[in-house]
């Protein structure tokens, strides 16, 4: 591999780092809706002691509830992404399905944390999650290319 395609390569972690990213502001709305929620005394800190007590209102479990699901699925986002480095197959496909899955992934928490409808955020999570499968694929195909 040339310093040129190393440098091509590498562009494959910035949709990690934009999805990195996406979830360290998602984790900042945690303690946001749980210290709104204790100031207003819809909570106590008992109720966090164990996790989150059947006594948190919905909407202050929400932002955790994406956060935890930003870090469950993704997770074979990462990998991937660093297999395609590691292995050089790094391609233009790989960075437009990187760049959608991440784009994916912030629409799914908007659409969880704002609205709410269950069947578009169902709707997107199925996208992100087949866009995912794909990259996984495509990594498959070229590293069994090179066995």
């Amino acid at each position: 591999m040339t310093a040129g395609d190393t440098v091509e390569a590498a562009r494959i972690f910035l949709p990690m780092a934009a999805l990195a990213g996406w979830t360290f502001a998602v984790m900042l709305l945690v303690p946001y809706a749980r210290f709104k929620a204790a100031f207003r005394g819809r909570v106590t800190a008992a109720d966090f002691r164990y996790g989150e007590s059947p006594s948190v209102p919905a909407d202050v479990r929400l932002p955790n509830r994406n956060l935890v699901s930003l870090l469950e699925v993704p997770v074979l986002f990462y990998v991937a992404c660093l297999t395609l480095y590691a292995t050089t197959s790094v391609d233009t496909g790989a960075l437009y399905l990187a760049w959608l899955y991440v784009a994916l992934r912030m629409g799914h928490s908007l659409v969880h944390l704002t609205y709410n409808n269950v069947f578009h955020r169902l709707g997107v999570y199925a996208a992100s999650n087949l866009v995912l499968l794909t990259v996984w694929i495509r990594l498959a195909l070229a590293l069994a290319d090179r066995a």
